[in-house]
Parts: C-alpha cells; sequence; structure tokens
C-alpha cells in the first residue's frame, strides 16, 4: 500500500492539503496518509524547518504532499527552504509544472536542482555588490532533457528546447549543447527551439502549439508562472519534484498566501490537482484522468470546503 506523507507547512497550505486529503480519501484507494512537519513555522519553533522525523518519514514513503512554505525575503541564520532541501536529499532534479485549459494542454519540464538556484551566491566584503554563480552540468541537463523526452513521447511528441545561448554562451551554450544531443536519438519527436524571451513571447501569443518546453531552472520557473496566468492562475498550478526513484514531493505552486490563511478562501484545486500528478506517479492513472477532469471542471466558490464539497459531488 502506498505510504503518502502529508505536509501542511505555512498558511493557506493548513487549509488546501487537508481538502486534498479529504478528496483522495473520497477515491476509496489503497493509500496510507501520516502528517508531517515542516515550514518556516516548524523553523521558528524547532529551529529546523524539515525535522529529522519528516525526513525519517519520507525516507519511508512513496510521496508527499506539501502545501506551502513562507520562505522570507531576507536571510535567516539557521534557515533552509525545506522544499529545496526534499528535493535535494532525494535528487527530484525534474520539476513538472502542466498548464491546461481549453486549447492549451502543456507541460514544462524544469530542471531543479542547480542553474541560479545552486545556492552558490555571496555579497562582497563591501556590501555592495552581490556575486551568484549560475551553475549547469552536463549530468543535470542530460537527465532533465531526457526526462523531457520520455514526457512528449507520452503526449503529442512535440519538444520546445528553451535556453539563452545567445548570450549565455557558456551556461546556456553547454545546456543547449546537451540538449541537441539527447534529443538527437528520439527521431520520433518534433524538436525545436527558442530563446527565453522569445518563449515568453510565444506562449503569450499562441500557447497551443506547445507541447512540452524543457529548460533551465530559473526559465522554468517564471515560464511555468506564465504559463498559469494564461490558463486560470496559481489557484490551478500543480507541481510534481520526481527523480530517478520511487519518492516524489507534490505541490500547489501558490505559495503560502499570508495574506488569505485562516479564513477558509483558499483556492484548494491546486493541491488537489497537484494529488492527481502524485496519483499518476503512483500507478493510478485511470483514477488522476478522473480528478483532473472533476477539478478542471469545478469553478473555485470562494470557499475552500464548499470547492471541496462540489468536487466530491461530481465524483460521487
Amino acid at each position: 500500500m502506498p505510504k503518502i506523507v502529508l505536509i501542511n507547512g505555512d498558511g493557506i497550505g493548513a487549509e488546501v492539503i487537508p481538502a486534498a486529503h479529504q478528496v483522495l480519501a473520497a477515491l476509496d484507494l489503497p493509500l496510507e496518509f501520516v502528517y508531517a512537519n515542516a515550514g518556516f513555522g516548524t523553523f521558528e519553533k524547532t529551529g529546523n524547518a524539515l525535522p529529522d522525523e519528516t525526513i525519517e518519514l519520507c525516507q519511508s514513503a512513496d510521496s508527499a504532499l506539501f502545501g506551502a512554505t513562507q520562505s522570507p525575503m531576507t536571510k535567516v541564520d539557521g534557515y533552509k527552504s525545506p522544499i529545496l532541501q526534499l528535493r535535494r536529499r532525494f535528487d527530484l532534479f525534474a520539476n513538472l509544472r502542466p498548464a491546461q485549459r481549453d486549447a492549451i494542454d502543456l507541460l514544462i519540464v524544469r530542471e531543479n536542482t542547480e542553474g541560479m538556484y545552486s545556492g552558490r551566491e555571496r555579497v562582497e566584503e563591501d556590501g555592495e555588490t552581490a556575486i551568484l554563480e549560475r551553475v549547469i552540468t552536463r549530468k543535470a541537463s542530460e537527465r532533465i532533457v531526457r526526462a523531457a523526452c520520455e514526457q512528449a513521447r507520452s503526449r503529442r511528441s512535440k519538444l520546445t528546447i528553451v535556453h539563452k545561448a545567445n548570450v549565455l554562451k557558456e551556461t546556456c551554450g553547454l545546456f543547449r549543447r546537451v540538449a541537441l544531443d539527447v534529443t538527437a536519438q528520439y527521431a520520433d519527436l518534433q524538436v525545436n527551439e527558442l530563446l527565453v524571451d522569445t518563449a515568453a513571447m510565444v506562449l503569450v501569443q499562441d500557447a497551443p502549439r506547445f507541447d512540452v518546453i524543457v529548460t533551465t531552472n530559473l526559465f522554468g520557473d517564471i515560464l511555468s508562472d506564465l504559463a498559469a496566468g494564461l490558463t486560470g492562475g496559481l489557484g490551478i498550478a500543480a507541481s510534481a519534484n520526481v527523480g530517478a526513484g520511487r519518492f516524489g514531493v507534490f505541490e500547489p505552486v501558490h505559495g503560502s498566501a499570508p495574506d488569505i490563511a485562516g479564513q477558509g478562501i483558499a483556492d484548494p484545486r491546486a493541491a488537489i490537482l497537484s494529488a492527481a500528478l502524485m496519483l499518476d506517479h503512483l500507478g493510478y492513472a485511470d483514477a488522476a484522468t478522473k480528478l483532473r477532469a472533476v477539478t478542471y471542471a469545478t469553478p473555485h466558490t470562494g470557499s475552500t470546503t464548499d470547492t471541496v464539497a462540489a468536487i466530491l459531488h461530481h465524483l460521487n
């Protein structure tokens, strides 16, 4: 029986994860659920944003469903994002961000472990200059492009490589070269490439032309939120963090939304759609398809509880 760790995290995570749990339980699948703690609130209480007991639960589990973490805008000594920690500890190198609405049905496959989120950042001694090192490796580029190729094969067999190699000649240049080498092994795919700024423009002008987009960490982060804006907003933006193993972390990407936390008005659909991605990952494709269809077809009523009730009504 697959074991799922439910992590509320911060803010509206405490509302949307129990909502997703309620919907998953209604599917009557052989799933085991256990709750665990992580997030900035946990850090403030314990000094650790990702407690050892939570890591141990994840190590014995098949998946985790994570609500949100409230990452501070300035550096806090000792604090490390629990999501970033989970990605690195379990080598969850692929971030999958689907966007679907009307004629738009695309998937952004974002490299999840390096790039401009490598953590190599510093401020010079004078305090007036900040420096960030962008890390691109052949290994990480190859495996993310291969993962994107496999995703494209399971969809409409179209892949777009997105980079900025005309300016970032060494880092994006390496990513582009590796991507072209890997995609050459997939003769069944229709492959093209775009500069990231052009890709952003084409997404706005003609998003239905895209099937799968593969790109580096920061570019994928930005383009996936743009795609979410074209398909209904962050309230229905789901994501998966997966690697070569069975364990994955699935999360809505709307953040902790402290301005509305505790009011009962959070949109639970992104968490529920993330749960659908998790069901796909666990091998429950039929249940995932049904849950996704019902959730996309159900508008947010303005009430977390009422939206869940509407989804449950249509599932039955």
